[in-house]
């Protein structure tokens, strides 16, 4: 199968003569220390070999639950936040009809997501929408602690006993979690929910193609197969240490960016299905590079909609940034735009023209405009939207982002600035043990 490729050309005037052969050396290195476990944060590298790793037992379970699931509910809510969502969210989105919530005669139920924030007018209106529907829930966290996915799992486990009594909704709540302990765990085996293991050596940004990803998607309709065949013929490209090697070349060419002042990363789309894509890419790279100081701030626009918000300030703002477009070269359907007698809008020169020629016209010249104003511009091209290419671009970014972190010097699998927020609330919160910090942070109001 043809497979995603990797373009830089559009980069190489703002950096180096021979950037890549002057840089292999430490990106190979990099990347060795990735597959032999020899780097920071080796303990959370299972994600590296995640895709040979998932057995068809495996494969054959989810999509056994899955069905379940698809045969007796109407909406499916996910409740999970970051990683525990996104991938999921993403590829989903990627795939599915744009307008999907209002589509009938439905095959799947609709994928839904709470657990991803603390609204409370969000969590209402959903339990509004789900009274006397057919739902069940996957539940997703390794601790079962998490504030907000354990809050919305309190309001929706009984919103479903309720309505659909304990015993059916035994069978339709699926918990993923740690194998042995945590909150979520013990509660799913004294209910005796179906449960999913989230691997200790995954961590939740690198969990997309784990149960947690998996399960929504199959749920979704979507072929997990394909996904993780793409990922597993991604791998078997990136762990190959060569200057030909796409993941190597694109933690090259932004760390080398970086190094000449461009801070922040735009991922770019011209095609909206590709935002929650963006959206998983964000927390993979923030939450992976941002810290001791360090790291591109990774942002992310859709084309050509926010040029018309963003585009003067990409265009002549501030020098400090980069553009990494997601290109997808064929889409899905085919529509050719009418020819007007009266030509009031003056686009009679575009009748007959396939709309996405137009849009990878807005591409081109986008991409020139860019370029000339001093935005360096790096493309990643998809064949077309599909399972099997999506899997390729999630392994993709991954190993591309362990090498990236690496070369930066930073321990790319641990966040440890997360928890500075949590500890804050939870002594607003007046959470027990948290007696001095309510104290100290309260003095400071």
């Amino acid at each position: 199968m043809n497979g995603i490729s990797f373009k830089f050309d559009k980069a190489l005037n703002f950096l180096s003569d021979n950037v890549l052969e002057n840089n292999f050396s430490i990106a190979s290195i990099a990347l060795s220390d990735l597959l032999n476990g020899k780097g920071k944060g080796n303990d959370f590298l299972g994600w590296v070999n995640l895709p040979n790793d998932i057995d068809n037992y495996l494969l054959d379970s989810i999509e056994e639950s899955a069905r379940v699931l698809r045969n007796n509910c109407d909406i499916v809510v996910v409740i999970g936040i970051g990683g525990s969502y996104l991938g999921a969210k993403a590829v989903i989105e990627a795939l599915n009809n744009s307008f999907d919530l209002l589509q009938k005669d439905r095959k799947n139920p609709i994928v839904l997501f709470a657990g991803q924030n603390i609204g409370e007018d969000y969590l209402f209106e959903l339990q509004e929408l789900l009274k006397d529907k057919k739902f069940g829930i996957i539940s997703i966290s390794k601790s079962g602690t998490t504030t907000e996915p354990a809050i919305a799992f309190r309001l929706l486990k009984t919103q479903l006993e309720n309505q659909a009594g304990k015993e059916v909704a035994k069978k339709l709540i699926i918990c993923i979690t740690d194998k042995e302990k945590g909150a979520l765990r013990i509660l799913a085996d004294k209910e005796g929910f179906t449960t999913y293991v989230i691997p200790d050596n995954v961590g939740g940004r690198f969990s997309v193609l784990t149960p947690v990803g998996l399960l929504p998607i199959a749920v979704a309709g979507y072929d997990i197969r394909a996904l993780v065949n793409g990922a597993i013929d991604m791998k078997n490209k990136a762990i190959v240490p060569s200057t030909d090697n796409i993941a190597i070349q694109y933690a090259i060419i932004r760390n080398e960016l970086y190094k000449t002042g461009k801070k922040i990363e735009l991922l770019v789309n011209f095609n909206p299905k590709l935002h929650y894509i963006a959206e998983w890419w964000k927390q993979l790279y923030g939450e992976s590079e941002g810290k001791d100081g360090k790291g591109i701030f990774p942002a992310a626009v859709d084309f050509t909609t926010d040029l018309h918000s963003m585009g003067q300030y990409i265009q002549d703002g501030e020098r400090h940034l980069f553009e990494t477009v997601i290109t997808v070269e064929k889409s899905t359907h085919s529509l050719l735009i009418p020819h007007d007698k009266d030509n009031l809008d003056g686009l009679n020169f575009l009748a007959g023209k396939n709309i996405d020629n137009v849009n990878k016209m807005a591409e081109l010249g986008t991409c020139i405009a860019h370029v000339d104003g001093g935005v360096p511009n790096l493309k990643i091209v998809l064949p077309e939207l599909s399972e099997y290419n999506l899997g390729q671009l999630l392994y993709f970014f991954e190993i591309a982002c362990g090498i990236s972190g690496y070369i930066l010097g930073v321990n790319p699998f641990n966040q440890p600035g997360v928890e500075a927020y949590k500890k804050n609330m939870f002594a607003l919160l007046d959470k027990p043990g948290y007696e001095e910090e309510s104290k100290l942070i309260k003095n400071k109001l």
